[in-house]
């Protein structure tokens, strides 16, 4: 996500399993989606969390049961699903954490690429802790004081320097040079994906051990893991402007939706219904639940919510 965050990819039918119609096929091949005659498609990028997985698995369940779309998702890497939106081999971003780079070269300069709005979602990294360490050390929080704690951080993994867990090595981080700049004790280890680090951090939480982990807000464990933030230097405008040299924390960020500039123009009621999904952080949380939490494939979570928060979803619809 972000500028960061593996869960399971969202099923999407393929041309050669036989589960689109021959037109949709063809508008994979072309890259472009069909909104004129014959099966109308939407092309949608899966990021590798949950809360991104429910995005999507709530707007296809609408625009497939309400619109009469057939919705073809993807899951990707957050760079790669830039370079895919421009091309037009998918059609919309639903949320984004911020890549200026990607930003600045698809929508201001070859304009492939346009803004899609808010999300709803307000997002936020940064570097946490346990509250019952916390409680315990309220020192911890300040990070001026982590190498005092290093050594209660340690790992087999970071030898004799403090773990910083981290998630999967794909999401984009400034903890290297955050530990560098600051000069801190610590070493960055990656779990491999959101769902390994979810579980080593629910090991350490039962065995009420001391651990030290890049995590963000919105995101479901936070309902039932007390965690507590600690506090970096404090984020000012351009202080991350170059990767290798920063040393503040991560900034709050509302998280965007992103379209390919034709999918935006042409794309018809899909476009506008995703011009139009706005939801809250508890609301992406209740369906993230569902799926991480309690089991439900994302079809299922989408449906049960769908069905639950008709006046929300019914506002995104196109207006006849």
């Amino acid at each position: 996500m972000r500028t960061l965050r593996t869960v399971p990819t969202l099923a999407a039918g393929t041309c050669a399993l036989g589960l689109l119609a021959l037109t949709a096929c063809g508008a994979a091949d072309t890259g472009k989606s069909t909104d004129v005659g014959g099966e109308k498609t939407v092309k949608l990028t899966v990021p590798s969390w949950v809360g991104a997985q429910a995005n999507v698995a709530v707007a296809k369940e609408i625009l497939e049961q309400e619109l009469g779309y057939t919705v073809k998702s993807q899951q990707m890497g957050e760079v790669l699903a830039w370079d895919a939106l421009s091309k037009g081999d998918t059609d919309a971003i639903l949320e984004d954490w911020g890549h200026p780079k990607e930003e600045k070269q698809y929508v201001e300069t070859k304009k492939t690429v346009v803004k899609g709005g808010d999300l709803g979602v307000t997002g936020h990294i940064g570097w946490f802790v346990p509250k019952y360490f916390a409680d315990e050390h309220p020192d911890v929080t300040d990070w001026k004081n982590l190498d005092k704690y290093a050594k209660e951080f340690r790992t087999a993994e970071s030898g004799d320097k403090g773990e910083l867990l981290e998630g999967s090595p794909d999401y984009v981080t400034n903890d290297d040079a955050i530990i560098a700049n600051l000069k801190l004790d610590l070493k960055t280890n990656y779990a491999g994906s959101e769902a390994a680090q979810i579980t080593a951090i629910k090991k350490y939480a039962k065995e009420k051990k001391p651990f030290l982990t890049y995590w963000w807000t919105p995101q479901w464990l936070n309902a039932q893991i007390d965690m507590v933030e600690v506090k970096l230097p404090e984020y000012k405008e351009g202080c991350d402007a170059d990767p290798k040299k920063v040393a503040c924390a991560y900034p709050n960020t509302p998280l965007q939706k992103f379209f390919n500039a034709d999918f935006a123009k042409n794309g018809g009621e899909a476009a506008e219904f995703l011009k139009n999904f706005k939801w809250t952080t508890d609301q992406q949380n209740e369906v993230a639940l569902m799926i991480a939490d309690q089991k439900l494939s994302p079809e299922a979570a989408a449906k049960k919510w769908v069905k639950a928060n008709e006046a929300t979803w019914k506002a995104w619809l196109p207006k006849k």
